[in-house]
């Protein structure tokens, strides 16, 4: 139990925080009712569980945990209604769990003061809400929508560096409503944690409400929103041994996604999360999207690096998503024109193609001892039913990731 001097007091929405707390939400919000959306109240409760999420995970640091990464955090959520979420701690909190790798304990609690409906709302016309990164992956993942003739509800956590390929994809692909959003967390306190593993969920609560929000909803229909990430950085098995905690993130885990889905049916949310690259690598993404002209323009506008804001918003072409984004160019034949800060990787060694050295490593391990134990646990959840497809999805993978260490050299 944590005593009075380890409680945070969270105030969303735009209300006045005390000296010692943290607010969040505010301009989601605003954003949300300048759009003259009316999201479900039980959406609504979602974000506000994911904000409070986030700002738990920005203000408990790691390095002071036992082990310097596993935290413990206790949870009180304010609800509109708490009889709707009777039963979801426990779920709630091993989905946590899973996604953020430490301890958590969630409870909810009535009172929630939720954002206001705006004077006039309306309802989108949009089929279907689409996580929109300003990435590759979303990338395809849109166009690939837009081709097949569904209306688009475009949802976008802004970063820097990303808006202006979220607004320009979302044009692009003729989005009929298009969310930005970010959590805004302010805090007191200069120092925060930057692992930053639970805005994932606040990225798909977003996507949730928006998803509400549409006619079809409104219909009593299921609405879809798509999670659009190839299967190697969903799975995110761990390269080596060392890299099984702190550097094996799980945003878009079939296990997590399976796990919210409970969360979602539960609340009577009529949403299906869905990821139609889930046995795709992402050079197959790429040989496959819908319009390869389009994808042609844009795909070098997109960004992959796990650095590019430290890099001064440059890829830094040798983090491990920089290498699944080269390897995809190799294997799809596609011209890459990115700009990488380490763009001859044979020019380098040692410490500066630590991540390139890992994925040697694996493939070693794999070439040695088998892919099945280089994958360990990965796939082992009661929400994978496709583990062939997604065990050779990740021996697809490992060999784009092959193509780009022979065509550099790196050993």
């Amino acid at each position: 139990m944590a005593t009075a001097s380890e409680v945070t007091p969270v105030v969303l929405y735009g209300k006045p925080a005390p000296a010692d707390g943290v607010s969040a939400g505010a301009a989601a919000a605003a954003a949300v009712r300048r759009m003259g959306l009316a999201p479900s109240p039980v959406a609504w409760d979602l974000v506000s569980l994911a904000l409070s999420a986030v700002a738990a995970d920005l203000t408990v640091r790691r390095d002071t945990s036992v082990d310097g990464w596993t935290r413990e955090i206790e949870l009180e959520v304010a609800v509109s209604d708490p009889s709707q979420w009777d039963g979801l701690s426990a779920q709630t909190a091993s989905t946590l769990a899973f996604l953020t790798t430490d301890r958590w304990s969630v409870t909810f609690v009535g009172g929630a003061d939720l954002p206001s409906a705006p004077k006039k709302t309306r309802v989108s016309t949009a089929d279907a809400a689409v996580l929109l990164s300003g990435g590759l992956d979303s990338l395809v993942g849109v166009i690939d929508l837009h081709r097949s003739g569904s209306n688009i509800f475009a949802v976008s956590h802004t970063v820097r560096g990303d808006q202006a390929n979220q607004v320009q994809f979302a044009k692009k692909v003729s989005a009929v409503d298009h969310l930005r959003v970010n959590h805004n967390v302010s805090t007191p306190w200069a120092a925060s944690e930057k692992s930053q593993r639970a805005r994932s969920l606040l990225f798909l609560a977003f996507a949730v409400l928006a998803a509400t929000t549409t006619q079809r909803y409104a219909d009593g229909e299921v609405v879809p929103v798509y999670i659009c990430e190839n299967g190697f950085i969903a799975i995110n098995p761990a390269l080596t041994a060392a890299r099984i905690g702190s550097l094996s993130t799980r945003t878009a885990h079939p296990h997590y996604l399976g796990e919210l889905q409970g969360i979602l049916d539960a609340l009577g949310l009529r949403v299906e999360l869905r990821n139609p690259y889930a046995e795709k690598t992402k050079g197959q993404m790429i040989l496959d999207c819908a319009d390869q002209e389009l994808l042609a323009e844009l795909a070098i506008e997109s960004t992959s690096c796990g650095r590019y804001q430290r890099y001064g918003l440059e890829h830094c072409g040798r983090c491990v998503p920089c290498s699944v984004r080269r390897a995809a160019f190799l294997a799809a034949g596609f011209r890459d024109t990115t700009s990488y800060r380490y763009h001859d990787l044979g020019a380098y060694s040692g410490a500066a193609l630590e991540d390139l050295h890992a994925i040697a490593r694996a493939r070693i391990q794999v070439q040695d001892h088998g892919l099945d134990r280089w994958i360990g646990n990965a796939l082992i959840s009661p929400h994978i039913q496709n583990t062939e497809a997604l065990r050779a999805m990740l021996e697809r993978a490992l060999d784009e990731l092959g193509g780009l260490l022979n065509h550099y050299g790196v050993a």
